[in-house]
């Protein structure tokens, strides 16, 4: 078990002049994802109409991508701005514990979430009996359960590894491949974990999400109307896009052997889960909806009513 005091993030090393221009920009991105995602939050919560199984999808969504946001970016933003990049030994499993949970937890989601499109879509009538509140409560609970149970053995494992080349993670944050790169003990174990939990959780989560598509589009293309089918492959464009973006770059990093880390390369696509897919989500699954936009007005002809009567 390593016994030091700490490991210590590199972040960005290799653009030390950018250091103030890369800390504003993550700082504007997690502004961004904090009132994009919450706004989602006070429409849906806010709107009884909104109370639906879609809705209450993409609460629990939008709650992940604010905890994916924060579990990473404020150490991040810290290092950047203080050059302090000492992470201690239990506040890095624990970043990379929640890490795994989350991105566990929203593959599961994200096919539940294509299942309930392919009711909605191709079995409209049935929709409110396939796919009821308590069905989704209970898709939500089962995914978040085995989110919190998947990282359990990579923490215990990797807790009592040594560390006794490097202190120095090659990476902005604490992930699984980085600290078996530093590790002088047999890393076996962690990796077969990995390739088993990677097949038993995203491979049919994956294969769920391509069917549901699958099904939709076929259904889409029976609709007479082009402008119809013109409105409904924009939307599942939109989504597919989300999910094929987070799917891929989970796949390439994670399903592979650790010899082939490459810093830089797996920095930027670790950047695309952490920071392009929190951002996309509300875009994609909420902002473009006419029934959250209206939500979002009446919140605000209520703020505007509130600020006007205490004038």
């Amino acid at each position: 078990m390593y016994n030091g005091t700490g490991f210590i993030i590199e972040g960005f090393n290799d653009t030390k002049e950018l250091q103030l221009p890369i800390f504003i920009i993550f700082l504007l991105i997690y502004f961004i994802i904090l009132f994009g995602n919450a706004a989602i939050l006070i429409a849906i919560l806010g709107d009884s109409n909104l109370h639906t199984p879609m809705y209450i999808f993409l609460i629990k969504l939008s709650f992940i991508d604010i905890t994916y946001a924060s579990n990473i970016i404020p150490k991040l933003l810290h290092i950047l701005l203080t050059q302090h990049k000492t992470i201690s030994f239990s506040g890095c499993i624990i970043q990379m514990y929640i890490f795994i949970y989350l991105t566990c937890t929203e593959l599961l989601l994200l096919g539940a979430m294509a299942y309930d499109r392919y009711v909605a879509i191709c079995h409209p009538l049935h929709y409110y009996i396939l796919m009821t509140i308590r069905d989704c409560c209970v898709l939500i609970i089962t995914a978040s359960s085995i989110g919190l149970l998947d990282p359990v053995a990579h923490a215990m494992l990797i807790s009592r590894m040594n560390f006794c080349a490097s202190r120095h993670i090659d990476h902005f944050f604490c992930d699984v491949t980085p600290l078996l790169k530093l590790s002088c003990s047999d890393t076996s174990k962690v990796e077969m974990i990995t390739y088993i939990f990677g097949t038993l959780i995203l491979f049919p989560a994956f294969l769920l999400t391509l069917l549901s598509y699958i099904l939709i589009i076929s259904n889409i293309l029976k609709v007479k109307s082009a402008e119809g089918r013109r409105k409904a492959f924009s939307t599942c464009t939109s989504h597919l896009t989300s999910v094929t973006m987070f799917y891929g770059t989970i796949i390439c990093l994670y399903m592979r052997p650790t010899a082939s880390y490459a810093p830089s390369q797996d920095k930027f696509f670790a950047l695309i889960y952490v920071v392009m897919i929190p951002i996309l989500n509300p875009i994609i699954y909420s902002l473009k909806n006419q029934d959250i936009k209206s939500a979002l007005k009446k919140h605000k002809n209520k703020f505007s009513f509130k600020k006007q009567y205490w004038k």
